[in-house]
């Protein structure tokens, strides 16, 4: 696979379906145009950006990208979210929460999937120590696991909870897009 066939925030009906995910977490997908600067990029375009509650994209950022980065504003503690602006900060341990998050994303997307997600981080060039992202996920992410679970923001059978770390749920506010109830 070349990273042209990586898949990206391009495809009209993806970019819906990656949107209406993001909104049940209370993010915001903002689509940006082809060559436009991207803002909140911590690794430069096409990467996605992240700035407060929402996700900066182009059509040529790959999903996975995407994911990963609405990840890290979904698993960050709500101090962090508060000032959020590019660099997401954390720690080892939550970046695999990230990573093990955006692969359980992957399901909700249609044509993309956790198998395909993980062929595309491969080819992107994440590493991980057992070779590939699927044998990290399979035999060696029981810490990321726990991360999730103990941050409620998966079920014991890895379902996502739909909620940001710290947040009871993604509340509706009038005339504004979805908000952040804290429970802290």
């Amino acid at each position: 696979m070349s990273p042209s066939a990586i898949q990206t925030c391009g495809d009209p009906g993806l970019r819906e379906a990656l949107a209406d995910l993001l909104a049940r977490y209370g993010l915001r997908l903002v689509t940006h145009p082809a060559r436009a600067p991207l803002p909140g990029t911590w690794w430069g375009e096409p990467e996605a950006g992240i700035i407060g509650l929402e996700v900066h994209v182009r059509p040529d950022t790959p999903i996975h990208s995407a994911l990963h980065e609405a990840g890290h504003v979904i698993c960050m503690d709500a101090a962090r979210r508060a000032t959020l602006h590019t660099n997401a900060g954390g720690d080892d341990l939550e970046e695999c929460g990230v990573c093990y998050l955006q692969i359980l994303l992957a399901d909700a997307l249609p044509g993309v999937g956790r198998e395909r997600l993980m062929r595309d981080m491969d080819t992107w060039g994440y590493s991980f120590r057992l070779g590939t992202t699927a044998a990290w996920f399979r035999e060696d992410a029981a810490d990321a696991r726990r991360f999730l679970q103990s941050h409620d923001l998966i079920d014991p059978d890895d379902r996502p909870r739909f909620a940001c770390r710290g947040a009871a749920a993604a509340v509706p506010v009038a005339g504004s897009d979805a908000t952040l109830a804290s429970i802290d």
